[in-house]
């Protein structure tokens, strides 16, 4: 079936499905014509032939994205995307075919076909050592088979646009799920060692220094130029503009990861080492008949600071240091050191954010710090509750029955307890049985007896061997105007509302 010619070569593009002979091959080839005129009139088909392997290296010659990003991408690409699905046209890709290459790249990072065979450490003649051994299957990190599908998802989306095709698979695969974010930086104690080892080298120390107050990217640091601080009282601050990284097989000056500038502010005490590491800088140069330069490299090893270090060699320096230290932890985690101090802090994370070049206003920080936002947040619930007004002192059950009465046995209760305070019933005189008491207030016998039993907890009244109850004496037992506790309803005042 003719379907235009080919986006991608220029020729004349054709459908073609094969029919098995058979008595009812005539009307299956008819049902096969109708269905390819109906993709052909929906463009519902792909437009060419390319395979995938010529998606991706168009796709990649015009991607955008930082050096890195792009070399990581070829990596993959190369090692993992062309030799399981390379050669497979674009319209073949579906969501079971993505789910089962991810479910392999899960399996063996090797592609291996499950037979037994060895690794060995290089593809060329050698003698085979401890590093050569029998195969063993790794899968590739969730993170890396994630990358894989953004690589294709980018991929088939400018396919959609440059119409090879009408709809993308990747919308209906399953990559796995992203894991989730485990910062490990040094403890404050650990921190604390590493910088005190590191001021050995006034100059080493005063780039660790840095890198924790300001949690720039290794890159960064290495491309910070004194042109760049400001030194301005009530304005210290840093200007990141650009980050040393690889482009093209050497390493040169590039812009930021996000491709933003970001200015840090800096504290006092880091402004101070800044400016001492400066003066270094300069004598350093007068001593050797030289003179700093105005956009010299801050952390630069040459004495006139034109040369900008090599951020490997940073990483490798402070991995010895922390050896020294028996400390397991990494350059960048200093980074992270960074952000979780700033958070635990009180700093709001968009902020943090914005210091530490995080893209999305804060969701990737929020994302990656979260066991830290969350203990702000505790600390913060304990500062809002410190400004409270204090809580009124806790009353217990037998003084709010007492001065609250809720119940019919409580309001009785505190009733007969008032009476007897003010002398009006006298001490020692005999209570009616709860039978009596209860007909004599128009309660049931029920209520009687805990309206009793109620009083001789608060101690008003007392069990008299066979005698029953009675009022127990008080300090104002001659108070003229007590009397002989009566049947007669006034006598207790049972009223709810009294």
């Amino acid at each position: 079936m003719y379907a235009g010619y080919d986006a991608l070569t220029g020729r004349r593009h054709y459908l073609t499905e094969v029919v098995k002979p058979g008595p009812k091959a005539a009307d299956e080839a008819e049902a096969v014509r109708n269905r390819l005129l109906s993709q052909v009139a929906d463009r519902r088909h792909p437009r060419t032939a390319a395979t995938v392997d010529q998606l991706l290296d168009r796709y990649l010659d015009q991607f955008d994205g930082a050096p890195n990003t792009l070399a990581l991408y070829r990596s993959h690409v190369r090692n993992h995307v062309s030799p399981l699905l390379g050669h497979l046209k674009v319209g073949a890709i579906d969501a079971d075919v993505l789910d089962s290459f991810y479910a392999e790249l899960r399996r063996c990072r090797k592609h291996c076909t499950g037979r037994r065979r060895a690794d060995h450490r290089t593809t060329g003649p050698h003698e085979c050592d401890e590093r050569c051994g029998p195969h063993v299957c790794r899968p590739l990190s969730a993170m890396s088979v994630r990358h894989m599908h953004f690589i294709l998802s980018g991929a088939f989306r400018r396919a959609v646009r440059w119409r090879w095709m009408a709809v993308s698979p990747i919308g209906q695969a399953e990559p796995p799920p992203a894991p989730k974010s485990n910062p490990q930086p040094p403890t404050a104690q650990e921190a604390a060692r590493i910088v005190n080892e590191a001021w050995r080298d006034p100059d080493w120390g005063a780039l660790l220094w840095v890198a924790m107050t300001t949690g720039a990217r290794r890159g960064e640091l290495c491309a910070i130029r004194w042109s760049s601080v400001s030194f301005e009282e009530g304005r210290e601050v840093i200007w990141l503009r650009r980050a040393i990284r690889k482009e093209g097989g050497r390493l040169a000056e590039a812009d930021l990861k996000t491709h933003q500038q970001r200015r840090i502010a800096l504290d006092a005490e880091t402004v101070a080492v800044l400016s001492e590491h400066r003066d270094r800088c300069r004598e350093r140069a007068a001593a050797l008949g030289t003179e700093l330069a105005s956009d010299a490299f801050v952390f630069s090893g040459a004495p006139d600071g034109r040369t900008f270090p090599v951020p490997d060699s940073l990483t490798q320096r402070y991995e010895r240091l922390a050896g020294r230290l028996s400390i397991d932890t990494t350059f960048h985690k200093l980074r992270h050191y960074s952000a979780t101090e700033l958070i635990a802090g009180g700093v709001d994370p968009r902020t943090v954010a914005g210091r530490l070049g995080h893209g999305g206003g804060g969701t990737t920080t929020l994302k990656t710090y979260t066991a830290w936002v969350s203990e702000a947040d505790q600390r913060a619930a304990k500062g809002i509750g410190a400004g409270m007004p204090p809580r009124p002192p806790e009353i217990d059950e037998s003084t709010r029955a007492r001065t609250n009465p809720r119940y019919p046995y409580e309001v009785l209760a505190a009733a007969l307890a008032r009476q007897i305070e003010q002398g009006i019933l006298a001490p020692h005189a005999a209570v009616p049985t709860p039978a009596a008491f209860a007909a004599g207030h128009g309660v049931s016998v029920s209520t009687a007896k805990q309206a009793l039993s109620l009083a001789q907890e608060w101690g008003l009244l007392t069990l008299v061997g066979g005698s029953g109850l009675r009022i127990v004496a008080r300090l104002d037992a001659g108070n003229p105007r007590s009397a002989a506790l009566s049947l007669d309803p006034p006598a207790v005042v049972c009223d709810p509302c009294s």
